[in-house]
């Protein structure tokens, strides 16, 4: 399976405490943010690495003190295809989350979730953020 990216992902017991602690207390530089109100998170940088702290989801019950990983891979299927010839079961079939995300989920020996994601063509994350810019350099 090839894998594109990879993020941590927290659902903290307290959604503004814990932004405040990564983005002021540990100066995490925000890499993007989205959603609103209680389900609305943020991803910071993290080194080579990225952390992403989610509010709640409604109908989604998580615990506080386990983590999530994000595996952002090419295709999705070709992915859960090639998982399910080495014996890996799915613990949620792949849906078109309302972020706009190819969500699938598995998990491994232990319980901890594996989030297996793809990203569409026409998805915000594949504009280049470049062509967006008003300042073309000239004074």
């Amino acid at each position: 399976m090839e894998v594109l990216s990879l993020r941590t992902i927290l659902h903290p017991a307290d959604l503004d405490r814990s932004l405040e602690f990564y983005g002021s207390a540990l100066g995490l530089a925000v890499a993007r943010e989205f959603g609103s109100g209680a389900g609305r998170g943020v991803v910071f940088f993290a080194g080579n690495g990225l952390i992403e702290v989610v509010g709640a989801t409604p109908g989604v019950d998580r615990d506080p003190k386990r983590a999530a990983l994000w595996l952002q891979v090419r295709d999705l299927k070709s992915a859960l295809a090639e998982l399910a010839r080495r014996g890996v079961p799915v613990a949620r079939e792949p849906a078109l989350e309302p972020w706009g995300l190819i969500e699938a989920w598995i998990d491994d020996p232990d319980g901890i979730r594996i989030h297996l994601v793809e990203v569409p063509e026409d998805h915000p994350l594949r504009v280049d953020q470049r062509s967006l810019s008003t300042d073309q350099g000239e004074p």
